[in-house]
């Protein structure tokens, strides 16, 4: 067993969710990350929490996607639901092996899939937002995120375990230091309202008025590196062009590029797959507005890899995300979809936040 393996899974159990004695937990996971998954049910035994193990597959998906009718699609698990409603602790564990195997499955089918998982989402970020739910995603090393990053499976485990400082000897220490440094940052934006956007791939505005900025640190995703929040729904005007690929559902969208008008997305393009961006945008009527307006602050992740769950946490950029957002930031926009895009900021770029200069090229300044 590498024993980085061990370290991010008590890093998940300990440090992440809290698990306590008594917490049910559910571990979900594909099969190809069976190593954690297995780690981290050991070390959710050692907390005292009680544990059930959740299989997930791409290839599941995508017979799903290809051999269901609408009923079959729209149809819920009570597992499912179970998994939502009633546990205290859920950790996602990501892995594939291949991570284009739905690109050739109906948008439509897709779609109508998450339309009818939208309460469970729905419910989770309720829950979360209550603090009656803990929940942590992370991803494990394998070939196909490797390849993806243009990396070898060795030199993509070494970034997996060094963004999450599995790595170390003391990872809660790192992410207590990061955790610190954000911390003054969403105190100096507290009370705050119009927040200005100005680069040579962005010229927005939006209101922040009486949102709340989350200090991401490790709870809800590992690794992290991210203050964020939901901007006022019908406050964005401007445009975006978004400077790296967004991979979704197998699906890679290039060139996006997004012009809004009194909080929606009024005209959207892509060089490439632009026909599944806009399928995406139609899916409902919050999926055309921002959930999430936020700001990655992870200096150890200094490359990007075609995936999300790091690729956002990139110090000097910025994401926005489509569709849902969370309820905790007093956003109160709701979708089936929540879709991150990425906007890089180091260069003739800034963000000034009631007329003060707040961030320049990539760095905090205040």
């Amino acid at each position: 067993m590498d024993p980085r393996i061990t370290k991010l899974a008590e890093i998940l159990v300990n440090y992440s969710t809290e698990v306590r004695p008594g917490d049910r937990v559910a571990i979900r996971g594909e099969a190809i990350s069976l190593p954690l998954v297995n780690e981290t049910l050991r070390q959710t035994l050692r907390a005292g929490g009680l544990p059930t193990i959740l299989l997930d597959s791409d290839a599941f998906l995508e017979t799903l996607y290809r051999e269901a009718n609408e009923d079959q699609l729209k149809h819920v698990s009570p597992v499912e639901k179970v998994a939502v409603e009633e546990m205290d602790v859920v950790i996602f564990i990501r892995g594939s092996e291949n991570t284009r195997g739905l690109t050739g499955v109906k948008p439509e089918a897709q779609a109508l899939r998450q339309s009818a998982l939208r309460p469970l989402r729905d419910m989770r970020m309720e829950r979360a937002a209550a603090g009656t739910l803990r929940w942590v995603l992370t991803q494990f090393p394998c070939s196909a995120y490797a390849q993806e990053a243009d990396m070898s499976l060795e030199d993509y485990e070494s970034f997996v375990y060094g963004a999450t400082f599995a790595d170390t000897e003391d990872p809660v220490r790192h992410w207590t230091e990061i955790h610190n440094m954000q911390q003054r940052l969403v105190d100096w934006l507290k009370g705050k309202d119009t927040v200005e956007v100005r680069g040579p791939n962005v010229d927005l505005t939006l209101s922040i008025k009486e949102r709340i900025f989350i200090n991401s640190s490790g709870a809800r995703n590992m690794p992290s590196g991210e203050i964020y929040t939901g901007p006022v729904e019908d406050s964005v005007n401007g445009w975006v062009r978004f400077t790296y690929p967004a991979v979704r559902d197998g699906r890679e969208v290039e060139g996006v590029e997004f012009s809004f008008e009194n909080g929606k997305v009024v005209k959207a393009r892509a060089r490439k797959n632009e026909e599944y961006l806009l399928s995406q945008l139609a899916s409902d009527p919050g999926a055309s507005f921002l959930g999430e307006f936020a700001v990655g602050t992870n200096y150890g992740i200094r490359q990007f890899t075609k995936n999300i769950l790091f690729d956002e946490k990139i110090a000097g950029t910025i994401h926005m995300a489509v569709g849902a957002g969370y309820p905790d930031t007093g956003s109160k926009n709701r979708s089936a979809v929540h879709w991150d895009f990425i906007c890089d900021m180091r260069e003739d770029s800034q963000i000034i936040v009631d007329g003060e200069l707040f961030y320049r090229n990539g760095e905090f300044v205040i």
